[in-house]
């Protein structure tokens, strides 16, 4: 660790990591109700355990996100974080929010948008902090060194933070009102968290491969420029069937279409930065995540995307299980994989320690990879079953899910695995063998000390 202010990382991707076993547990316990509808619809009903799960992921997600930031800044920029204070009383907002919301959510209140079901309290919070966020980071930059990866990273996160402000606009027209929810959830995970991948992707690899710095830029510039050009208007694939004009129909089959390359992108950049690398870094784990991050998001977000983006298709196959399926791979391989890529670099680092238990830590890559990569095929198979019975033949929803029961019991079993990979990687990650050999390697001074 070069920089004492990025010890502030270490306590965002603690919270993150709790948050990400409170998520993958809600998940499974909403994917046994599939199995077995009446568990716990007294105590805790399906509705509230699926917002503890989709909301605790995209909590500890950003929480990753701002933890890489102010992680990978201070190198970038060279020099310490604006205020570290600001940066923990971001933090503690964000936890007081996640905090509160759950608890509303328990007690049956909620704004009862899928995704943005926050009270407004807690809306008004995450905006603050995300304003907290965005003066530090970048006065930070601004009085720093300028890279394309400092660039690149800020822009996605200004971009993030300014759409949530359509959280806030609810208005009557439910046209209008699913228009603008996609401007936060699709503008979101299919744009500028793709320019944050983009950019913590780069970073890793320039640190684990050794490769020049101009290759590097070079392809995240085009990364960003194919992410940005085809996930504007590719949101034209939510539009199809929501009341907007039939021109939709057109704009988002094609650029939709065109959402395939920047993932593609980004795993060919990934093989080839570790093809052309010199550097035979110690943190093999690390490297694992990034590869298998940038892979898996090509299939999920890219392939898996496809299969259901063009209008035709989407009009039989929108809401069915094919959309689960696309749905659990993309965030598992873009942004799940790729936070667990950064934790495995930078918390030994932040514990001052070498890279350790990395054999758990990659045997935690393959049982969640292939855990989810089982529910993906489960899933696809289901919803395929599905979209023939419920929107070909005409059968009643109900009789199509007792259809499919078989398919959800192996889906809780994949989910299984992905808990147990999980809970393996969070041990690899924060607990530390008393017999273990450990390095800690030379402190390198501040500037200006």
């Amino acid at each position: 660790m070069k920089y004492q202010s990025q010890r502030v990382a270490y306590w965002y991707f603690l919270a993150a990591m709790a948050l990400f076993g409170v998520q993958v547990l809600g998940g499974l316990v909403a994917g046994w109700i599939y199995v077995s509808p009446n568990f716990l619809s007294e105590i805790l009903p399906f509705n509230v355990i699926r917002m503890i799960h989709t909301n605790a992921l995209i909590v500890w997600l950003l929480l990753g996100f701002f933890g890489a930031a102010y992680f990978l800044i201070p190198e970038e920029s060279e020099r310490e974080i604006w205020s570290p204070r600001l940066a923990y009383l971001q933090l503690i907002i964000l936890l007081v929010g996640t905090l509160g919301a759950v608890g509303s959510y328990l007690v049956g209140i909620h704004g009862g948008r899928e995704f943005l079901e926050q009270p407004l309290w807690v809306k008004f919070g995450i905006l603050v902090a995300a304003l907290i966020f965005l003066l530090n980071i970048s006065m930070t930059v601004l009085a720093g060194k300028k890279t394309a990866i400092t660039g690149v990273l800020l822009m996605g996160l200004w971009l993030l933070s300014l759409l949530w402000v359509f959280a806030f606009i609810n208005p009557d027209n439910l046209s209008l009102d699913k228009m603008y929810w996609w401007f936060v959830v699709h503008l979101w995970v299919e744009a500028t968290w793709e320019l944050v991948m983009a950019a913590i992707l780069a970073f890793l690899l320039l640190k684990l491969t050794g490769v020049d710095r101009e290759v590097v830029e070079k392809w995240l510039y085009v990364i960003v420029a194919t992410a940005l050009f085809s996930g504007i208007l590719g949101t034209g694939h939510h539009f199809y069937w929501i009341g907007l004009p039939g021109y939709w129909q057109w704009v988002g089959s094609v650029f939709s279409t065109f959402e395939v390359i920047p993932f593609f992108l980004m795993m060919s950049f990934a093989f080839v930065m570790v093809w052309k690398g010199r550097k035979n870094h110690p943190n093999k784990a690390a490297l694992l995540w990034s590869l298998g991050s940038s892979t898996v998001a090509f299939f999920g977000a890219g392939v898996w995307g496809f299969l259901h983006t063009l209008h035709g298709v989407n009009f039989y196959s929108h809401g069915t299980q094919i959309t689960a399926a696309h749905g659990h791979l993309a965030f598992y391989g873009a942004y799940v994989a790729l936070n667990l890529a950064m934790f495995s670099y930078a918390m030994p680092m932040l514990r001052e320690r070498a890279p350790y238990n990395q054999v758990l830590n990659m045997a935690s890559f393959w049982l969640m990879t292939g855990g989810m990569a089982f529910m993906t095929f489960v899933l696809t198979f289901a919803g395929t079953i599905q979209t023939h019975m419920q929107r070909v033949i005409g059968d009643y929803y109900m009789e199509v899910q007792d259809s499919l029961s078989i398919f959800y019991l192996m889906r809780f079993g994949a989910g299984v695995a992905v808990v147990l990979g999980a809970l393996l990687f969070l041990y690899a990650m924060l607990v530390v063998r008393k017999d273990e050999v450990i390095t800690p390697g030379p402190a390198t001074p501040v500037p200006g000390e």
